[in-house]
Order: C-alpha cells, then sequence, then structure tokens
C-alpha cells in the first residue's frame, strides 16, 4: 500500500459527461491504498483461506428476477466479445454475452483459466464479493472521493492521471482500447484484454493501474451531484469526503430494481469512439449484482483505521 495524505481537490469535470459535473472543491482524510487493482493471486488465496464463493458462481433465483427465463437460472457473468466489425453502439448486447460458467477461475467461459494471469487484476468479481474480501484484509473499499483524489496522483483538475494528455508524445500510460471499438483494437498498449498490474507508470502518488485496465468498485451508491457550482471561499465550507445517495435512490434514478454503486477508472474496453472514462473525474453506475469481465477493486486503510 501507498500512503495518500488528505486534502482538497477538485473532483468531477465540466468537459466530458454530464454525471461527472459540476466541478467541485471537496477533501478527503489521509488513507493508505493497494497499489494496485486486487490480483487474482491474492483473491485466490482469499478464496482458500475462506471458502468465499462469488456472485457469479451462484446460479441466481427466478423470483428474484420476475420474467427471467428458467434456462437462464444458471451461473455465470458477463464477458466482452470482440464484433466482426461496426455495431450500433447504443446497444450493448452486441458486444457482452452472459456466458454460463464465467467466473474470477474461469474469465472467459468454463473451457479457460489462470494460467498465467496470477498478477492479472481479478474480475468478475460483484460488489459483496469485493468487500468480502477488504473485510477479510482488514481494509475497506474507497469512497468515491478517495478513489478519485488517489487517482489524481496530486495533479489537481488534470484530465488525466499524469496530465492533459492521453497520449504524449504517443506514449501509452494505460491498458485502454486504441482503434474503433467494439472491433478494431489496435492494441498500441500491447494488450488486449486485462495486463499484468504494474505494466504502465504509476501516478505521482506511486499507484499503478488507476487508469484502464478494469474498472474498481468504489463503497458509494450511484447519484448525481448535488453540490451547486461556486466558488468555496475556505475549508470549512469545502464538503469533508462526501458520500454518494442512498440505495433506494440509486435504484429509482434509472428505475433499476437492484441497488448501484459508482465505478471509477475505466477499463481496458474504453475507447476515444466510444467510452473516454479513462480518466479521475469518470464515473459508471453498476448493479451490486452484477459482475463482468472488466470490473475489479482496490482497498483502502484509513489513518484513522491504522493500528
Amino acid at each position: 500500500m501507498r500512503h495518500v495524505p488528505g486534502g482538497t481537490f477538485l473532483m468531477g469535470s465540466d468537459r466530458f459527461y454530464p454525471e461527472e459535473a459540476p466541478q467541485r472543491r471537496v477533501r478527503v482524510g489521509g488513507f493508505h491504498i493497494d497499489v494496485t487493482p486486487v490480483t487474482n493471486a491474492q483473491f485466490a488465496r482469499f478464496v482458500a483461506e475462506t471458502g468465499h464463493v462469488t456472485l457469479a458462481e451462484i446460479a441466481p433465483d427466478p423470483a428474484d428476477y420476475p420474467g427471467m427465463a428458467p434456462e437462464m437460472a444458471r451461473a455465470g457473468s458477463l464477458v466482452f466479445r470482440r464484433t466482426a466489425g461496426p455495431v450500433d453502439l447504443s446497444d450493448y448486447s452486441q458486444w457482452w454475452a452472459f456466458v454460463f460458467g464465467a467466473d474470477w477461475r474461469h474469465p472467459l467461459g468454463p473451457d479457460s483459466g489462470l494460467e498465467g494471469l496470477e498478477d492479472h487484476p481479478v474480475v468478475h468479481v460483484a460488489h459483496a464479493d469485493a468487500a468480502a474480501y477488504a473485510a477479510w484484509a482488514g481494509k475497506a473499499l474507497p469512497t468515491e472521493a478517495e478513489w478519485e483524489f488517489a487517482a489524481r496522483g496530486g495533479l489537481d483538475g488534470a484530465e488525466f492521471a499524469w496530465g492533459d494528455e492521453l497520449a504524449p508524445e504517443g506514449r501509452m500510460l494505460a491498458n485502454y482500447w486504441q482503434g474503433a471499438f467494439p472491433f478494431a483494437n489496435q492494441m498500441l498498449d500491447g494488450w488486449e484484454r486485462t495486463s499484468p498490474v504494474g505494466t504502465f507508470p504509476p501516478n505521482g502518488y506511486g499507484l499503478s493501474d488507476m487508469i484502464g485496465n478494469v474498472w474498481e468498485w468504489t463503497d458509494d451508491w450511484w447519484s448525481l451531484p448535488a453540490l451547486a457550482k461556486k466558488k468555496f471561499k475556505g475549508a470549512c465550507c469545502v464538503p469533508a469526503n462526501p458520500r454518494g445517495g442512498r440505495e433506494r435512490d440509486s435504484r429509482e434514478a434509472g428505475g433499476f430494481p437492484i441497488g448501484r454503486k459508482v465505478l471509477k477508472g475505466g477499463s481496458h474496453l474504453c475507447a476515444p469512439n466510444y467510452c473516454q472514462r479513462y480518466r479521475p473525474a469518470a464515473r459508471h453506475a453498476q448493479a451490486i449484482d452484477s459482475a463482468t469481465s472488466h470490473i475489479g477493486f482496490r482497498c483502502i486503510l484509513r489513518d484513522q483505521e491504522l493500528p
């Protein structure tokens, strides 16, 4: 873990997606945070010691999902599938497939495994799985504000974790999609899917993979920033570690039956033509019962919780 000192920073952005606005100044306390996302090897140790079974390994109960086709009541998870050519980018079913038998041990389906992926981020973990790991490790999941503060690496207001250019002088500084999504990945960064943690340069706080590779769970319920856009005149007026809304609100905001938490950081599937969310300010709502091949997590220890 690395220590991230507390402080104030500009959270959000007014230049990209509406759910990131308004940009506003907030403050967080100090904390230690994992240098990288939790890896397959680390998660395997947790499972070996606790016997934890992830949500993707449990067949869904049709009673919890009215209208679900009976044949879908089997364990599995969502796996990205590259398309053969251009598709309607408003229809994510074109590139996501629910694969029976896909889980953290079998990231692409039942015939796949983790050989050679031990140091890649664990995927196919739902929010409860990430929270269970954090509790076992004596840590916690970060709030959205803590995560974003850490991702910025001390560059207050910068677009990316390393500055204001996505690829300065053509250098690839994160694992994201180069080319036309979802069919033409040029792999200028060297990776088709996840990459080993720490492959790309760390940010100013010494943290790797805060941008790209996998989306990361936070512990905040999804909500839209409610702060008025104004200038704060003193530290007394700057909100401290603002939290998201309530579970009920996270469902009602989009008409969803399941509560949604905030994901941060983007993933290897974020592309300039589709998902420009390879930035600290970017955020995404994810149902807590959902696991996919591009979602992982990392943990924190707040200073007041340190021994």
